[in-house]
This record gives C-alpha cells, structure tokens and sequence, in this order.
C-alpha cells in the first residue's frame, strides 16, 4: 500500500446518491475505495433542507464517527433524538440504529467508520424513523 493517498471528495468520488433515486434530497459520496484504506472507511454526505433520510442502518462490525461540517441536523439513535450544529461529533456503537434529517438550512456531514467492512457489513431499516414531532 502507498504511504498516503490525496482525493478530493468532490471531484474524485462519485455521488452515490442519484444511483438510488436520492439525488435531489442528497449527495452520498463514498471516499474508502478510492483512498485504499485498509482500516478506515470515510464518506460526505449533503443532506437537502428539512430532508430525512427513510431509512435507517447498523452495522455487525464497524463502528461510525460523524461531524456535522456546515448547516444543522437532528440524528436518531435508537429512541434517542440529538440536534446536531457545526462540529458537533457523535460517536456511534455498531449495533445502534441511526438516520440524520437536514436542519432548515441543510446539513453537510462528514462520515468515518472502522474497521473498514464494506456494504455487506450494513443492516438497512427501511421507514424506521416515520414520527413526524421534533425532541
């Protein structure tokens, strides 16, 4: 492996998000392939305003680190509710259930995961957080 590896997250990583018809309400872009990590793994993801995603997800394997960049969100974790603002970090057990919504002004967020397991790794929830009230 080489000592390090430069990419831009925007211009080099492709935007999943539109292969799965979110490409209006977010940009998905998953940097771990392209970066060769062995260990780590690292996306971003732009949330549009007031946007939930209707899924939610755990892992068997990796544990997450998200960083809320720019904008505000609110972060599900199981039955617990956080708001979110600039720099804000949130470590994330494996097994824990979580989803992100896009405060009024959007949300950019930057994720990292380890160890690095790939998409098998990932137990989708689909319309696991469907309330409609804030915390």
């Amino acid at each position: 492996m080489d000592r390090y590896t430069k990419v831009n997250l925007r211009r080099d990583v492709e935007d999943q998000a539109p292969k799965f018809g979110f490409g209006s309400n977010l940009e998905f872009r998953m940097a771990g392939e392209a970066l060769g990590g062995e260990q780590s793994a690292l996306s971003f993801l732009a949330i549009a305003p007031n946007y939930r995603l209707p899924f939610g997800h755990r892992h068997n394997q990796q544990e997450e680190v998200y960083v809320l960049v720019s904008g505000s969100a609110r972060l599900k974790l199981d039955d617990d509710v956080l708001e979110l603002e600039p720099w804000d970090v949130v470590r994330i057990a494996k097994a824990t259930v979580r989803n992100l919504e896009g405060g009024p002004d959007g949300a950019e967020v930057l994720l990292f995961g380890a160890p690095a397991n790939g998409a098998g790794d990932a137990e989708m929830l689909q319309e696991w957080w469907t309330d409609q009230g804030t915390s």
